[in-house]
């Protein structure tokens, strides 16, 4: 992408702030690379953990997640920060559709989206994961009772890694209507 994406604009503003603001309702940790955690601004409510080793993957990063909160028994939301169109309703949607699950997520078309939530069981076998693991092994694991949220839009599904990917995501903020405005007639 040419610079840290975290930091890219979408529909005026950087996914960073995007991903910040859609956790604003839960306490919220952020795993971040050293480059990106000076830039995180702080709130009530939001903890910063600096991952050293980011190179080693989605399932490290969770596991400092993990290790930053003391309640055992509390869900983990996770939301990639590289998710911009989710917003705050949508991830509390997912949250509250956990009930007395393991594991919660949007699903369109038999594909699992973004984000996921943990139950405390399917949580405490975060450290079991290996190196290299993504959440997804954790989230289809056969034991977990599951909540299918099916969803229709594109939300969950648009995760910027190019910059094809950014110029979608921006252009899906270019069509939204700002709050306020009135057709003229």
């Amino acid at each position: 992408m040419g610079a840290q994406k975290l930091l890219l604009p979408v529909g005026g503003t950087t996914m960073l702030a995007r991903a910040l603001d859609a956790t604003r309702e839960f306490e919220t940790v952020v795993v971040a690379a050293p480059s990106l955690a000076g830039h995180i601004p702080l709130r009530p409510r939001l903890r910063v953990v600096v991952n050293a080793e980011p190179e080693l993957g989605m399932a490290h990063s969770l596991m400092l997640a993990d290790g930053a909160i003391s309640d055992r028994d509390a869900a983990l939301v996770v939301l990639l920060a590289d998710t911009p169109l989710i917003e705050a309703a949508f991830v509390r949607r997912i949250a509250e559709a956990l009930e007395d699950a393991d594991v919660a997520y949007p699903m369109r078309d038999g594909i699992a989206g973004h984000p996921v939530v943990f139950g405390p069981r399917a949580r405490a076998e975060l450290g079991r994961l290996e190196r290299g693991d993504t959440l997804r092994r954790l989230r289809d694991d056969p034991r977990w009772r599951r909540v299918e949220v099916p969803v229709a839009d594109d939300a969950s599904f648009l995760d910027v890694d190019t910059p094809d990917d950014l110029a979608t995501a921006d252009a899906a903020f270019a069509k939204v209507e700002p709050l306020g405005s009135e057709a003229k007639a």
